[in-house]
C-alpha cells in the first residue's frame, strides 16, 4: 500500500469450484464415501456400517446468499431439497426469484437437515458456538467451505460426539495448514478436506484469465476491480464519478500550495448530488492532490498511507442537503497557523470550478497556472496587477474576483499562460493594496 501498488483478486473464478466442492462433500457426507473408501481399502467390507441419508426432499439450510451460496442452492433445488436461507442483506423478492425461503438464523438451525456456510463471518465470533449446536435440528450435517473461523471446532466436536450433529464435512480451517494433531482429524465423523475449494484446472484458468483482464482494464481506462488496497471501481462508477475524481485531486493540489505550514487535519464536505455517489475515492483522490507537489510517485493507492503516516487526520462528511450549487466538494486544511477552504464544483460537461475560496464567493476556472491575490478592496488595485502582468510578458487567460463586504479585502484567482517568475511575485507583493499572493500550478 505504502509503495503504490495495487493488489487484485479474482474471486469469479473460484465460484462455480467452490460451489460444487461444497456439493461434493455436501453427498460425501451424505454417505459416508471416504469413510466407506478409507475401510474397504485396509480390506474389510461393510456396506452395513456406512448406512447413509437421501438429499430428495431434505431442507438444506445457506447462510449467506451470495454468489457462491447462490449456485449452491441452485444445485441442490435439483436434488429435490428444500432451501432455507439466512442473509440479512437478500431482499424477500430475489429470494423468491431463486425458489429460496428467507428464515432467521435460528429457525434455519432449527430445520434444517443440512446446512451450508458462505458468508464471512463477525470478527471475533464463530457463527456456530455451543449456543448454536443447541439450536440445530438433531442429525444435522454441516458443510463450511468458506471460513475455518465460522465454527467453534470444540462445540463441534462435542456436538457430533453427542450424536445433536450427525457429521460434518470441513474444507477451511481457524489456521492453515491444519495440524495434523489436530483434534478434528480423530473424529470419524468429520470430514476434513485440504482447503480445495479453488483446486481445479478450470477455476485456476479463470483466475488467470480474470487477472489479466482486470490488469489490461486498469491500464487502458484506469478501471480497478477486485482491488483489496484501494477502492474498487466499475466502468459505471467511474463514468459518474469521474469528474469529481479530477476535481477532488486539483481542490487537494490547489489548497496545499497555499498552506504555510504543516497540515494536521483535512475535512472533505460533500453536498447535494455527489453526497450519494461513490464518494471515497474522491476522497483518496484528494489526498492524492494534497501530496503530489511535496511526494514522488504519489497514487491512489499509497495517498491515505502517507495522510496517516504524517500523522494528519481526514475527517469526511455528506449532505444531501442542495444549495446554490446540485453538488458541491469542500476541502479544508487545518495547519499550525489555521485554516484554508476551497470547495469546488462540476459546470457542464465536466468543467470543474472553484465557487468559494476561504470565505470569498466566487466562479474561477481551474488551470495549470493561476495566481491568487489577496488584496484592499479599493479602486486602481486590478489595473496595477494587469500593468505589471504584461509588462513581465504573462499573458491573462481569465479573472475571477470576489468580495467579502466586512473586511473591506477582496481575492482574485487568475489564469494566465505561463508560470510566473520569483521577480514577478515579489514585485506584486511589494504593490500597493495587495495583501498577499501565491502562484498555484496544477
Amino acid at each position: 500500500g505504502k509503495k503504490g501498488i495495487i493488489v487484485m483478486n479474482a474471486p469469479e473464478g473460484n465460484i462455480i469450484t467452490t460451489a460444487e466442492h461444497t456439493m461434493a462433500l455436501l453427498m460425501s457426507l451424505s454417505r459416508n464415501i471416504p469413510q466407506a473408501s478409507s475401510t474397504l481399502k485396509t480390506e474389510k467390507w461393510s456396506p452395513k456400517q456406512f448406512m447413509g441419508v437421501e438429499l430428495f426432499e431434505k431442507t438444506l439450510g445457506i447462510v449467506g446468499l451470495g454468489r457462491i451460496g447462490s449456485i449452491v442452492a441452485e444445485r441442490a433445488r435439483a436434488f429435490h431439497m428444500k432451501i432455507l436461507v439466512h442473509d440479512p442483506y437478500i431482499s424477500k423478492e430475489r429470494a423468491e426469484k431463486l425458489g429460496v425461503e428467507l428464515v432467521e438464523l435460528k429457525d434455519l438451525l432449527g430445520r434444517s437437515d443440512f446446512l451450508s456456510l458462505h458468508t464471512p463471518g463477525l470478527p471475533g465470533k464463530p457463527l456456530l458456538g455451543k449456543e448454536e449446536f443447541e439450536q440445530m435440528k438433531p442429525g444435522i450435517r454441516i458443510v463450511n467451505c468458506a471460513r475455518g473461523s465460522l465454527i467453534d471446532d470444540s462445540a463441534l466436536i462435542e456436538a457430533v460426539q453427542s450424536k445433536q450433529v450427525a457429521g460434518a464435512a470441513l474444507d477451511v480451517y481457524h489456521k492453515e495448514p491444519l495440524d495434523l494433531e489436530s483434534p478434528l482429524l480423530k473424529v470419524n465423523e468429520i470430514i476434513c478436506t485440504p482447503h480445495l475449494g479453488a483446486s481445479t484446472g478450470e477455476a485456476q484458468e479463470k483466475v488467470a484469465i480474470a487477472i489479466c483482464d482486470q490488469l489490461i482494464d486498469y491500464l487502458k481506462y484506469g478501471n480497478v476491480r477486485n482491488a483489496v488496497n484501494v477502492p474498487s471501481i466499475d466502468a459505471e462508477t467511474l463514468a459518474q464519478i469521474k469528474p469529481y475524481l479530477v476535481l477532488g485531486e486539483d481542490l487537494g493540489n490547489f489548497i496545499s500550495q497555499l498552506a504555510d505550514s504543516p497540515v494536521t487535519r483535512v475535512e472533505i464536505q460533500y453536498n447535494g448530488e455527489v453526497s450519494n455517489m461513490k464518494v471515497e475515492p474522491i476522497s483518496i483522490a484528494i489526498l492524492k492532490g494534497l501530496f503530489s507537489r511535496s511526494i514522488d510517485g504519489i497514487n491512489m493507492v499509497n495517498a491515505p498511507f502517507i495522510a496517516k503516516e504524517r500523522g494528519i487526520e481526514v475527517q469526511e462528511s455528506k449532505s444531501s442537503e442542495v444549495h446554490e450549487y446540485t453538488s458541491t466538494v469542500q476541502v479544508q486544511i487545518v495547519s499550525e497557523n489555521g485554516t484554508r477552504n476551497v470547495t469546488g464544483s462540476i459546470f457542464g460537461k465536466g468543467d470543474s470550478r472553484i465557487v468559494q475560496f476561504d470565505e470569498y464567493s466566487m466562479e474561477a476556472v481551474l488551470s495549470k497556472n493561476m495566481l491568487v491575490l489577496k488584496n484592499m478592496d479599493v479602486p486602481g488595485v486590478i489595473g496595477n496587477l494587469g500593468n505589471i502582468l504584461g509588462k513581465n510578458n504573462l499573458n491573462i487567460a481569465g479573472m475571477h474576483l470576489g468580495r467579502q463586504g466586512e473586511t473591506n479585502n477582496a481575492v482574485a484567482i487568475i489564469n494566465i499562460d505561463s508560470p510566473p517568475t520569483t521577480e514577478t511575485l515579489r514585485e506584486l507583493r511589494d504593490t500597493s493594496h495587495i495583501l498577499s499572493v501565491d502562484s498555484v500550478t496544477l
